[in-house]
């Protein structure tokens, strides 16, 4: 079964997007995120296609969105859950990625990330695993039962 990473790893593929934006020289991260979104990564556009408009438990995914001075690959800001998909190079910079995690989870999202090649290659797998994580998760709305409860 594929899982979420068991363990930490550093920040983005692409250099900037998981450093603050300010140190990279962007003064607004509108500028960043759609620059991130026009030049995503085949495993980003594969898991878009996924999660996109709805199609996952009915939770509304955003693209490259800005949380504080990062730019998170998928965030649902009603379910509180991040998403990243990371290629191999971030098992080289951990720490970058547990202050990174913290910082997130401080602000209340559960942060779960994936490597590249399993998006790729086991995409059911990763979406069975995103829709486990949205199913253990607590509805955003006390007063809406889910089902089964």
């Amino acid at each position: 079964m594929i899982g979420p990473l068991t363990h930490i790893l550093p920040s983005r593929l692409r250099e900037g997007s998981g450093e603050g934006l300010l140190d990279k020289g962007y003064k607004r991260p509108t500028g960043r995120s759609r620059e991130l979104r026009n030049n995503a990564t085949e495993a980003e556009r594969k898991l878009w296609i996924q999660i996109s408009a709805r199609k996952l438990a009915g939770v509304r995914f955003n693209r490259q969105f800005p949380i504080g001075p990062f730019i998170c690959d998928f965030v649902s800001r009603t379910a509180k859950l991040v998403i990243e998909v990371d290629g191999g190079q971030h098992a080289v910079d951990v720490e970058k990625d547990q202050s990174r995690t913290a910082f997130l989870e401080a602000q209340g999202y559960r942060v779960i990330r994936f490597w590249n090649n399993d998006v790729v290659e086991r995409i059911e797998g990763v979406v069975s695993e995103i829709e486990r994580v949205l199913a253990d998760m607590p509805s955003p709305d006390p007063s809406r039962k889910r089902e089964g409860s």
